[in-house]
Parts: C-alpha cells; sequence; structure tokens
C-alpha cells in the first residue's frame, strides 16, 4: 500500500488557447473528486514562476490522492480521459507540452 500521492501537471498552452476552453477543463477535473473514492484534492492555476525556472509552462493543476490505488482509479476514469485528450489538444507539441509528476508524501 502505497502513501499520499500529489499528482502535479504543468501545461504548455498554446497561445491560442481559449480561456473558457481550459476552465471547463479544470472544471470537469475538479468534479471527478465526487466520482472517484481517494481522491481528496483539486487545485489549478497559472504558473507564477517566480524562480523563473518554468516560464513554458503557462498553467498548471495538482491532485492529491489517497494512494496509488486512488490515483490509478483516476487515471483509468473514462471523464479523465476525455478531459485529458482536450488537454493534449490546447498544448504545444500534444501530450509533450505536459510534464506530471506523482510525487508519494507519506
Amino acid at each position: 500500500m502505497s502513501g499520499r500521492i500529489l499528482h502535479v501537471v504543468m501545461l504548455r498552452l498554446a497561445p491560442d488557447t481559449p480561456a473558457a476552453n481550459l476552465e471547463s477543463v479544470m472544471s470537469g477535473l475538479a468534479a471527478l473528486q465526487k466520482d472517484v473514492p481517494g481522491f481528496l484534492e483539486f487545485a489549478h492555476g497559472p504558473n507564477r514562476d517566480f524562480e523563473k525556472k518554468s516560464p513554458e509552462y503557462a498553467y498548471g493543476f495538482q491532485c492529491s490522492f489517497a494512494d496509488k490505488d486512488a490515483l490509478q482509479s483516476y487515471a483509468d476514469n473514462p471523464t479523465h480521459k476525455q478531459l485529458g485528450a482536450k488537454l493534449v489538444a490546447m498544448c504545444v507539441d500534444g501530450a509533450n507540452g505536459i510534464w506530471v509528476a506523482d510525487i508519494e508524501v507519506g
């Protein structure tokens, strides 16, 4: 059994990405909390890049999950897959414009 997982995603959005489209995907991901057991938190927003280390990634979100199994349930969820495809379409270089880290914190 794994500890709690922070799922961190950074997006290299295409310059012409409509804000409404991005907000729609973020709202959809947040709504998955009620459908995916162990999906604990969701937060999203612009990358302020105060340390000047990731200017190409304009936006990001983070989710926390009770454990690896909950993260896998999220990854396998059909709605998550549909929303993920929309994010891929919004990013420069498609899937290569998305950076992901899964951090075990407990």
